[in-house]
């Protein structure tokens, strides 16, 4: 229990210290982590604090406490060592003092002592560790302040430093800036001198464009004309410029004397060129039969085109320059003028070749030989003209334009050989082929091979083309008035069924039989096919379509026309199937042509100023009024369109059904008749009043009794039996395709069978069946294998 309290004693005055050592040491360590961070040592400074360090970490143990720890000189256990009255511990002769405890009270006296001497003998060590720490701060604290002062200086020189470094940078900037206004002041200086240099050359051109010696053959020639051309626009781009407008004026006359040069230089070679290229046509020439001189046609490519290019080939270096300048206003028309100069000459020298050898075209040959040999020529000259301008001018040769005053006169010399012949040409064969010689051979081959090379000759082509089309519309529409519309057919023409009979007769055994004989065709047909067969690959579709038009209701009309002779010639059968064969081989030939058969027409209508001229006489209208003027007198324009293939469908039409009429009416008119005599007393005894008297039985009436009927029947059974297969070889006769013979026919049929039915029925209904067997009349499906097996 004692020894409890002694415990709890020293805890108690062992709590002060603790408390009070913690801090410091705590705001030690973190002063010292501190400056290692913001003042690190170095090595030699880290070494001695290491070695200081280890000197207080070694420290000797207390004399009383080392010589416990010896074993000889340990006291007893039983002895207590005493203290003196102040509580200090006894020592002396390296043993403590025995003391003798008689009571408690000196127990807890002598254990106070006790603890208090083990209290202080424990604090020593902290006593001692906190003096070496605050020495060790005292030390620390010594060499901040030393190195506070050595920061005091460093921010010192640092601020000198950054002092010095803005002196240092403001005089580098105000020396960039002086190098800087000295490069700008240097380039202002060149820019200057670079502008005036454009104002001093005028000096210096115009002296070397008057030198006696300068020429446009001179190698000095064009770089001075290129220099001239730039100064002209830099003085155009540039009118802000003092006097500017005075030296553009004498650039101008300056270029204005170079570019006159120029022509003159150009005309001059051409003119020598021409005169070799003269020389040599003479040297190989021969007197023609007209007496004018002709170049062979062997010598006329190397002497008018080779001869003409090498001469000359010395300007293809100048025209290049001039071409590539063409954007330009002066020097666009100088190319023009140099062109125009180029065709003059080339013109006199070929102008005169190509006239001779077109003439001994057509003079030797016929005109469509004529039209070949001369397109082949002049696309030869064409292209040998295009080479040869191309050599000079390699950029103008891509416009056929620019060629033009030298192509055109020439085609002209074709133009007119052409026209001269064909516009006499009545023949429409011929101008067919000129057609197609013009649109095939030449166009599409010719020109489509040479392409621009004969550019030059297509406007010629085109407008001889235009000329013939238009030649071969006028005959076209002459043949049609003189041979379809106005044709008078012979005794041969309208021999029909005779024409017929003959040749089919004449087929018979051959690879012709069964096929529709071109030779019976009536003339006015075979000629209007034929015609727009022609006419159709040569014309222009919208040009065709009108003569089409016109062509298929000439012949529409002449051929109805042919029927009705026809008729009063042989029989109104013939007529109608001669109408029908020639409507439906019209049809079947135009069928294939592949354009619209209907053309709209426009014409004026008055019809509205009658009803308006009788309002003012009335009086509910001014005939002054400038409104009431302008209804009146203004026409209306109604458009109406007529279509030669709907209008050909409609006659076909209405002439099958008076056909169909017709056979009816003689095969079966008395049946139909009696049939319509029956309905008529029939409807008359429905309608009777109820008192009157009981009309007759139909077999009772004058008309219908079964000797009457029999006799009507047999008489109509004979005719179905004997004229139907003669009327259906008739059809055959005149219409060779089987299947319109079928189509034709059953209407026929079906009519026949009909009246038959209708009269069956009557028999079985209103007769008896021995009265109904005493008529002759066929069942119907005899009568109907009878007509299938006819047609």
């Amino acid at each position: 229990m004692a020894t409890g309290m002694a415990m709890e004693r020293r805890g108690s005055s062992a709590s002060p210290l603790s408390q009070t050592a913690r801090p410091a040491v705590s705001s030690g360590y973190k002063f010292a982590t501190a400056w290692e961070q913001n003042a690190p040592l170095t090595e030699q400074q880290q070494a001695a604090v290491a070695a200081l360090a280890r000197s207080a970490a070694e420290r000797p143990m207390p004399a009383h406490v080392a010589a416990l720890s010896q074993p000889s000189q340990r006291p007893p256990v039983a002895p207590v060592a005493a203290s003196d009255p102040k509580g200090d511990v006894a020592q002396g002769g390296g043993a403590s003092e025995l003391v003798e405890l008689n009571s408690q009270h000196q127990f807890y006296k002598w254990f106070t002592d006790l603890e208090s001497a083990m209290k202080s003998e424990t604090e020593e060590k902290y006593r001692q560790y906190v003096n070496t720490l605050t020495g060790h701060l005292e030390t620390c604290d010594e060499i901040l302040e030393h190195l506070d002062g050595t920061l005091a200086r460093f921010d010192d020189l640092q601020a000198q430093h950054q002092a010095v470094a803005t002196k240092t940078k403001m005089l580098h900037d105000a020396c960039e800036r002086l190098v800087m206004e000295k490069e700008r002041l240097i380039e202002f200086a060149d820019a200057l001198r670079t502008k005036l240099n454009y104002f001093d050359e005028l000096e210096n051109i115009s002296t070397q464009f008057h030198a006696p010696t300068m020429s446009v053959g001179s190698s000095h020639f064009l770089p001075l004309l290129k220099r001239l051309d730039e100064c002209i626009s830099y003085v155009t781009n540039n009118p802000q410029y003092a006097d500017s407008s005075v030296y553009l004026v004498k650039f101008k006359q300056l270029q204005s004397r170079a570019l006159g040069m120029v022509r003159t230089h150009v005309l001059n070679v051409l003119r020598n060129a021409s005169l070799q290229v003269q020389t040599a046509v003479k040297e190989n020439s021969t007197l023609g039969g007209s007496g004018k001189i002709a170049i062979t046609e062997g010598a006329e490519t190397t002497v008018l085109y080779v001869k003409f290019k090498a001469a000359a080939s010395d300007l293809k270096t100048l025209m290049q320059e001039i071409e590539n300048r063409s954007s330009r206003k002066e020097y666009s028309q100088v190319l023009t003028d140099l062109t125009s100069l180029y065709c003059e000459q080339r013109l006199a020298l070929v102008q005169s070749v190509v006239s001779s050898r077109i003439a001994e075209y057509a003079r030797r040959e016929p005109l469509p030989s004529l039209t070949r040999s001369g397109c082949a020529y002049l696309g030869q000259v064409c292209q040998l003209e295009h080479q040869l301008f191309d050599h000079f001018f390699p950029v103008s040769a891509s416009d056929p334009l620019n060629l033009a005053p030298l192509l055109d006169p020439l085609c002209t010399t074709l133009y007119d050989t052409l026209r001269a012949r064909f516009i006499h040409e009545a023949d429409l064969d011929l101008l067919c082929e000129l057609v197609d010689i013009l649109k095939g051979e030449v166009l599409d081959e010719q020109l489509g091979r040479r392409r621009e090379s004969a550019a030059g000759l297509h406007p010629t082509i085109m407008k001889t083309l235009a000329d013939v089309q238009e030649r071969l519309t006028f005959r076209a529409q002459t043949h049609m008035r003189d041979e379809i519309a106005n044709y008078l057919p012979s005794a041969e023409d309208l021999d029909f069924p005779a024409k017929l009979e003959q040749a089919s007769a004449a087929a018979v055994g051959s690879e012709e039989e069964g096929r529709d004989n071109y030779s019976t065709w009536y003339p006015p047909l075979e000629k209007t096919l034929s015609c727009l067969s022609k006419l159709y690959r040569c014309l222009e579709p919208t040009i065709f379509t009108g003569l089409a038009q016109d062509a298929i209701n000439m012949c529409s009309t002449s051929i109805q026309r042919s029927s009705k002779l026809i008729e009063r010639r042989a029989s109104q059968m013939d007529g109608q199937l001669f109408l029908i064969k020639h409507l439906l081989i019209l049809r079947e030939q135009i069928a294939p042509f592949d354009i619209d058969f209907s053309v709209t027409h426009k014409e004026l209508d008055f019809t509205h100023l009658l009803e308006h001229l009788r309002r003012v006489l009335r009086g509910q209208s001014s005939l002054w009024s400038s409104q009431s003027l302008a209804r009146t007198f203004s026409p209306r324009v109604m458009d109406y369109q007529i279509d030669a293939k709907k209008e050909l469908e409609k006659n076909l039409k209405l002439t099958c059904e008076q056909f169909i009429m017709l056979v009816t009416k003689i095969t079966i008119e008395p049946l139909l008749s009696f049939m319509t005599k029956v309905t008529a007393v029939k409807v008359a005894t429905r309608s009777r009043p109820l008192d009157a008297d009981v009309p007759k039985a139909l077999k009772e009436q004058a008309f219908a009794t079964p000797d009457k009927l029999a006799e009507m029947v047999a008489n109509v059974e004979e005719v179905v039996k004997k004229q139907v297969p003669e009327i259906v070889s008739k059809m055959g006769l005149y219409l060779q395709n089987s299947s319109t013979r079928t189509i034709l026919f059953k209407p026929i049929k079906s009519n026949i069978l009909e009246a038959h039915g209708q009269v069956l029925s009557l028999l079985d209904s209103d007769y008896t069946p021995d009265e109904a067997a005493q008529v002759p009349i066929m069942n119907l499906s005899d009568l109907q294998s009878f007509l299938e097996g006819l047609c």
